[in-house]
């Protein structure tokens, strides 16, 4: 009989450790993610991705990682599964991951459903909201086990985002043009988190009300709306030619008060901290 009392004890005692190591989450599609315990080994199916891992202190704890995750440092160092867009499936496998991050809009879907028939866990990815990024990083934060780290980063996100809203409360807004490539002209409407972190710094997208998220526009079109400020992404670390190709309009806004503006594109493209 005491023998029985004490396996009971010992089977207690596990199952309480279990629950207490076990973790769950809601991602961004609104699905349930859970792990039995901490995630240990993870990849990362985006650059962005990467980032707000790292941001969230789990970094010691990526395994592999897609092309052009260049940031932090560290990431460069980290085994690579292919591109966002085409994984290398195999690659995977052999990594024994724990934990997948995946990306909504950007991945292969049907590869992502094929990891889940493996039995892969996977967090789907797809900030729209500035909100998400920051919620993004205390998920992540608690699927790793790294909250110390997670919690004060999504924490002074959120203050910076403050900060940014205060000072621009009470400003005039001025018309924006976001391109992100010249041939075709490409830009954003108003859904776009680009467009939103204008908002947030007082600058109106001009494209805002069309209908695609990242639409193709005629030169005919900027000429049109005549935005105040045209900012470019281009390569990064480069200024792109066709930014000053719109000095061929003086009599745009933007040429006329010198307000055509480059930004690295891996800080304002990617849904991350930066």
């Amino acid at each position: 009989m005491r023998q029985w009392y004490k396996l009971i004890l010992v089977l207690c005692a596990l199952y309480a450790q279990a629950g207490i190591a076990a973790v769950s989450v809601v991602d961004d599609t609104g699905a349930k993610v859970s792990l039995a315990g901490p995630a240990q080994r993870i990849i990362s199916l985006a650059p962005h991705i990467t980032e707000i891992l790292f941001a969230a202190g789990a970094g010691s704890k990526i395994v592999g990682v897609v092309s052009y995750s260049d940031y932090p440092p560290a990431a460069t160092k980290l085994p690579v599964v292919g591109s966002y867009n085409r994984i290398d499936l195999e690659r995977i496998l052999s990594l024994k991951p724990d934990l997948i991050v995946g990306w909504q809009s950007g991945n292969n879907l049907a590869q992502l459903t094929h990891l889940r028939e493996q039995g892969f866990v996977i967090y789907m990815s797809e900030p729209k909201q500035l909100e998400d990024i920051a919620r993004t990083i205390e998920n992540l934060g608690t699927l790793a086990a790294t909250t110390s780290t997670s919690e004060p980063a999504a924490k002074s996100f959120r203050e910076r985002q403050l900060a940014l809203q205060q000072k621009y409360a009470n400003r005039p807004h001025l018309r924006g043009f976001y391109q992100i490539w010249h041939q075709p002209i490409m830009t954003i409407n108003g859904q776009h988190l680009i467009s939103k972190v204008m908002q947030l710094c007082g600058v109106d997208n001009v494209f805002g009300g069309q209908p695609m998220l990242v639409p193709s526009i005629s030169q005919e079109a900027v000429i049109a709306a005549n935005p105040q400020i045209i900012t470019a992404g281009g390569m990064a670390g480069k200024r792109p030619e066709w930014l000053d190709a719109w000095q061929a309009w003086p009599q745009l806004a933007a040429v006329k008060y010198h307000n055509l503006f480059n930004i690295n594109p891996d800080i304002i493209q990617r849904l991350s901290p930066r």
